[in-house]
Order: C-alpha cells, then structure tokens, then sequence
C-alpha cells in the first residue's frame, strides 16, 4: 500500500476521503488530489449544522491553477470544520491526511457503500 494511500480511511472516486470512527467521518482530499492542484491558496468549508448527502458538492478548494469542488463521501450533519486550512491553505498541500483535513460530519447512517477501500482507490489512481 503507498505511505500516501493511508490505509485506515475510506476513498471517493472524487478524491475525497473519511475516516469514520464512532459514528462521525472526518473529510478531506487525498494526497493525489492535493497533488494534482498544485498549491491550495483558499479553502471555503461548509457551514456548521448544514446536512450533506453523498456526493454533494460541500466546499471549495483553489489552487494557482484551479477552483475544484469538494464532495461529500458520506452523508449526514457538518459537526465541526477545521479552522487551521482556511487560515492556512498550504496545510492541505503539506499535511492533506493530518492537520490538512476539512471538515467532519455525523453520519446518518453508516460508510455509503461507494466508498473505495485503500486497495481499489490505489487502482483508480494507477499507482
């Protein structure tokens, strides 16, 4: 498995991310994601209590090159955003598995089945 295809987390064909422990997903994009865009300069976050569904496009991330949505892998309540990215963009870029995530949601019901596991999601992206 690659260092950067962490193996505890669930993956969107959308280059999302979530780590679900206890009933709340904590989101953010994959390293390869985060590669593709260059470096992140603003990231807007959904707000605080606002419900999402699978696939629902919650947030914003712009990079020098783009402006690319960001989908929600699960479905539920946004409980808590991270402060730290929308201060600090780069974090995303240095730490997208880490300090880089965005935000983290109450699922309504478990991990959507369209998740990828580590193993398909490293197939999607051909490493």
């Amino acid at each position: 498995m690659s260092s950067q295809v962490p193996s505890d987390l669930l993956y969107a064909k959308s280059h999302e991310w979530a780590r679900i422990q206890d009933g709340v997903a904590t989101v953010g994009i994959t390293d390869h994601a985060q590669h593709e865009l260059t470096d992140i300069v603003f990231v807007e976050l959904p707000a605080k209590g606002r419900h999402v569904q699978v696939g629902e496009a919650c947030a914003v991330v712009e990079s020098v090159k783009t402006a690319s949505d960001i989908y929600s892998p699960v479905a539920g309540e946004v409980i808590e955003t991270n402060p730290a990215v929308v201060n600090d963009p780069s974090l995303v870029n240095s730490a997208p598995y880490t300090d880089g995530w965005f935000f983290r949601v109450r699922l309504t019901s478990g991990a959507p089945a369209s998740l990828l596991s580590p193993t398909d999601y490293v197939a999607q992206i051909g490493e």
